[in-house]
């Protein structure tokens, strides 16, 4: 009888197969997109001329022809005329947050390199928020490079704005922080301070604080200093608003969180609307491992919204803020190794091992060759006392790595999401020497030895313009046209795959997004140019048209 019962489920599913996909009977689409170049990151249909959408998913994918039977009266047909469509990119580490008007009380200084170009300019535009500030409260700003300004700004620098507001800037690599004289006295940061576990208080050759913070240092001066009244509620659902629509403009249909609390969690969970449907893949911060696992409990990790299941954490710190802990010495500063990490070997076995026995997914941000071997170690300790297959823990960065390091990362079953931040920070690599480049940010060597690999933006550290990091791994080529590591180029082909499928693999999503394939959910981008076919220089200049979301425009170009 139980033979006959799963005889009789198999035929009538045959049938039911059939039916939908006879071309007599199937049933209109909400979307058509035809005459058009899909690129459908699918090994098993690499290429297709049009597809259908309905439900929020993809039902049919393949040709002009085949796809006619899908339109009914009130399909809306997409007639592309040739243009290039992808499947929605996925910046699988990045840091949304609320991005205020630059007149915003609540805002900071930009201090980007487009912005400041000088010292001079980054001290008047400091002045000019602190003479909008109330005495005595903060004045921040964030991103300043100083590679491009010359060299890092100090205390004294900083004093030229203000004397009566407590300031602190932020490096691109949010790594390094500077301060002025009324912040350290605030923290009570002396010549005879001791440095912090994990930090640095820079000092000058008389040993005097300049106002430079490495790593764990800054976080003892912003503690010192006053409590930031909170913007209101609306003011910043506003500004995370403002921040999706950024995304969505550059075709990102779903974030990687890489790091956050509960509360801004919820925050992110607020701001989106049907408007503004970006997707988020949340790591809580370690600090919040025991609410992950409940949200885990409660099924937060199956909707493809919003889903839960991962820790971010720091094992190491920053490349482009030259702190991360390297096995020899950095190029330019004899007997400088970085800043060790804070964890011992020890108390890293056993937060990784915690984070794994909880069944959740380790995305662990590490630089250095030195930090890294650590984090393996913590690894392959991790899984001799809990083997479990399929874990997909995450190394976050990778930066500077050996091939023996590569073929251990193999071993242990590990996704890596290197960076691609060449364009903007390709300068900070001279700091390395040039026989590290070709082992520097290694997405080549990890296809060739198929490690799973997803791409990132870390936004804000470099902009989240998939495109701009697509060629940025395609040529290895900083803005001011100097090649690093040419050794490490990839195809455009194999690029798009990390930015689409690859980081769907990062987060347990692959079958349920990252390429153009029916019973997908129907995420998709609309370009000017075949990426595959342009100048590879030429990749960054192709313009994001349409934007969709489950079938939906969430962005048009105007």
């Amino acid at each position: 009888m139980k033979t006959r019962f799963h005889v009789n489920r198999l035929l009538a599913s045959l049938a039911f197969i059939f039916t939908i996909a006879s071309p007599a009977v199937a049933a209109p689409a909400e979307m058509v997109v035809r005459n058009a170049n899909v690129i459908t990151v699918d090994t098993n249909q690499p290429r297709a001329q049009a597809f259908a959408v309905a439900g929020g998913k993809f039902v049919f994918v393949g040709n002009d022809d085949a796809v006619e039977r899908f339109i009914g009266p009130e399909t809306r047909v997409l007639d592309l005329s040739g243009k290039t469509v992808v499947p929605g990119f996925i910046d699988a580490h990045a840091h949304p947050g609320p991005e205020y008007p630059e007149d915003s009380p609540w805002a900071s200084v930009d201090c980007r390199p487009d912005k400041v170009r000088t010292m001079d300019a980054l001290v008047a535009a400091l002045k000019r928020k602190a003479d909008r500030t109330p005495a005595g409260r903060w004045v921040t700003g964030s991103r300043y490079q100083e590679t491009k300004l010359g060299r890092h700004p100090t205390r004294w620098d900083l004093d030229q704005a203000s004397t009566n507001h407590p300031i602190i800037i932020s490096h691109s690599s949010g790594h390094q922080s500077v301060c002025n004289s009324l912040a350290l006295q605030l923290a009570k940061v002396t010549r005879e301070t001791a440095d912090p576990p994990g930090g640095k208080f820079v000092r000058d050759e008389r040993g005097e604080p300049t106002g430079l913070l490495q790593e764990r240092a800054a976080g003892i001066v912003r503690a010192a200093g006053p409590v930031r009244p909170e913007a209101p509620e609306t003011e910043t659902l506003a500004a995370y608003r403002a921040g999706f629509r950024r995304y969505l403009s550059r075709g990102i249909t779903s974030v990687h969180v890489a790091g956050t609390s509960p509360s801004s969690a919820a925050m992110l969970e607020r701001a989106r609307t049907a408007e503004l449907p970006l997707r988020f893949y949340i790591m809580l911060r370690e600090g919040s491992l025991d609410d992950a696992v409940g949200r885990k409990r409660i099924g937060r990790t199956e909707a493809h919204d919003v889903r839960y299941g991962a820790i971010k954490m720091f094992h190491g710190n920053s490349l482009s803020g030259q702190t991360c802990w390297l096995s020899r010495p950095y190029e330019n500063r004899t007997n400088y190794f970085g800043v060790p990490p804070a964890r011992s070997q020890e108390e890293l076995n056993a937060l990784i091992l915690r984070v794994h026995e909880a069944g959740l997914q380790a995305c662990v941000h590490s630089n250095g060759d030195r930090e890294i071997e650590m984090l393996l170690n913590a690894f392959e300790h991790a899984l001799k006392q809990k083997p479990r297959a399929d874990h997909r823990h995450r190394i976050e960065h990778c930066s500077v790595v050996t091939e023996a390091l590569l073929r251990r990362i193999k071993e242990l079953g590990l996704v890596v999401v290197p960076h691609s931040y060449i364009w903007e920070h390709g300068d900070k690599m001279e700091n390395y020497g040039a026989w590290r480049w070709e082992w520097m940010h290694p997405a080549r060597s990890l296809i060739d030895l198929g490690i799973p690999m997803a791409g990132h933006s870390d936004d804000p550290v470099s902009l989240a313009d998939p495109l701009l990091r697509i060629q940025d791994m395609v040529t290895r080529t900083s803005a001011e046209g100097k090649v690093y590591g040419a050794k490490q180029r990839v195809s455009a082909e194999e690029a798009l795959h990390a930015w689409t499928l690859g980081g769907a693999f990062a987060s347990f999503e692959e079958d349920h997004k990252g390429s153009i394939t029916a019973g997908k959910l129907a995420d998709f981008v609309v370009l000017s140019g075949d990426l595959t076919k342009v100048k590879s220089e030429a990749i960054k200049d192709i313009a994001i048209e349409k934007t969709v979301i489950g079938g939906k425009v969430v962005f048009e170009q105007r």
